[in-house]
């Protein structure tokens, strides 16, 4: 932590102790003696810039501590659309390519990050043919998500909606590719969080 402000280990401390009931700028500002909440701002993007911390854009209260800080650019691995293995995972493939990404792009740690490149139009237009996709590694996923699956020996990208006791699978080009049932196989990879886009 040398490279840290005084101030800035202080609060890093107080985020860590109180990840469960996360505390307002307001609180955050009064516990540290700073003079407005805009300098906890400053603060906290700084700590995110050097890598000790990662915050949730639509959720102030929502952020990871990192143990130890990442670096600016982390080597993500890309797997191609294949199964692999006798569990019928993809993340059990060698991966195909190791693609630089600025760490700060994440929102979760980086080792738990994958990429895969989209093939087709069936998720546009959020995700297009060719697009590179960022998942969080994760074998459940929560309704209206979207996730990279191993469906009927398949590597798919689709949105996870439960229904009663099914799985169905959407794809948000609904004009040209209708829902299905996902099969018993079904292995949720991770959930879709960036997607870097190519024209």
């Amino acid at each position: 932590m040398k490279d840290l402000h005084s101030s800035q280990e202080k609060l890093l401390k107080l985020l860590k102790g109180n990840i469960e009931f996360p505390l307002t700028m307001r609180e955050l500002q009064e516990q540290l003696e700073l003079a407005s909440p805009s300098v906890v701002h400053h603060h906290l993007q700084q700590l995110e810039k050097k890598g000790y911390l990662k915050r949730n854009p639509n959720n102030s209260k929502d952020y990871i501590i990192m143990d130890d800080p990442e670096k600016a650019i982390v080597y993500i691995n890309k797997y191609g659309l294949a199964q692999c293995g006798p569990d019928g995972t993809m993340l059990s493939c060698n991966p195909i390519d190791r693609i630089p990404i600025a760490s700060r792009l994440l929102k979760f740690p980086a080792e738990e990050a994958f990429i895969v490149e989209a093939k087709g139009n069936s998720m546009e237009p959020k995700i297009k043919n060719g697009d590179l996709v960022i998942a969080q590694m994760q074998n459940h996923a929560k309704n209206g998500e979207i996730v990279v699956c191993v469906n009927n020996r398949k590597v798919l990208i689709k949105q996870f909606i439960k229904s009663g006791k099914n799985i169905i699978l959407h794809s948000l080009n609904s004009e040209e590719y209708h829902p299905f049932i996902a099969e018993e196989d079904l292995k949720i990879e991770g959930i879709v969080k960036n997607t870097l886009q190519y024209e």
